[in-house]
């Protein structure tokens, strides 16, 4: 597992360069953008599948433990087909609202075709949305896939209340040795071959080989919430849940 990833001098990237996939960083946004686009309409299936149908629920309790509640504006980025923000919207209720941001137009078209209200196309790196707005962002499974955390991040407490939160899903590679190679097993080869075969995707295929292969060569966990407070969080934490599935939650300072 590398623990790299700065590409340049002022950018901590998720992971560094992954030469199946592109050639330098350049090009990272251009792959990572198609591989969405052209999976999306069987993205939802092979999530559930691969979860056996318990992503939706464990989205969930995630979402009541960070205390996302009733009337409450959420910013979802990286919403993707827009599961975490259909889940979101159920806990703010009418009185709250979800903002729902995504990179990819097949993305956000399948959230919007699933029920997502106010989609935003556009970056966590670069958020359309004013200063002090919401009270709360989320990030589902999506921070392997931006350019440069600190940034992210800095975005992020920008656009929140003071006190506000947020929460980061990520999937963490095991330490435990059996473990890794379980879920490697799992993930870059069971999981790539039965969305082949089932659903006949090549780029589909490749899209969850792509999905271990930044899982793998992901920065550890210390670097994800250095960046978090370097960016200006009051605090930052992580709850990890299955040996695997990492919750990062960090905070804005309240105002004085």
């Amino acid at each position: 597992m590398q623990n790299g990833n700065s590409y340049s001098d002022n950018k901590i990237a998720p992971h560094g360069v992954l030469p199946r996939y592109y050639d330098d960083m350049d090009q990272r946004r251009e792959v990572v953008d198609h591989f969405f686009d052209e999976s999306a309409v069987h993205y939802d299936w092979i999530t559930e599948m691969m979860s056996f149908g318990s992503g939706r629920w464990y989205r969930r309790q995630a979402l009541v433990r960070a205390g996302v509640e009733q009337g409450m504006t959420v910013l979802d980025s990286g919403a993707g087909t827009g599961v975490v923000s259909l889940l979101a919207k159920q806990l703010v209720g009418d009185s709250g609202s979800v903002i729902s941001l995504d990179p990819s137009v097949g993305m956000l078209s399948e959230a919007v075709r699933r029920g997502v209200r106010q989609p935003i196309l556009g970056l966590g790196e670069r958020l359309p949305i004013a200063d002090n707005s919401v009270d709360f962002v989320t990030m589902g499974y999506a921070l392997r896939h931006v350019e440069d955390l600190t940034l992210l991040f800095k975005e992020y407490l920008r656009v929140l209340k003071p006190g506000g939160k947020i929460l980061v899903l990520e999937i963490t590679a095991p330490k435990n040795k059996l473990g890794l190679m379980f879920l490697k097993w799992y993930l870059k080869y069971i999981v790539p071959l039965l969305t082949r075969i089932i659903r006949r995707s090549t780029i589909a295929k490749e899209l969850m080989k792509y999905y271990w292969d930044t899982i793998e060569n992901c920065v550890p966990p210390e670097v994800i919430l250095s960046a978090m407070r370097g960016a200006g969080a009051e605090s930052a934490d992580r709850h990890l849940v299955l040996g695997c599935f990492s919750e990062y939650l960090g905070v804005k300072k309240s105002e004085s």
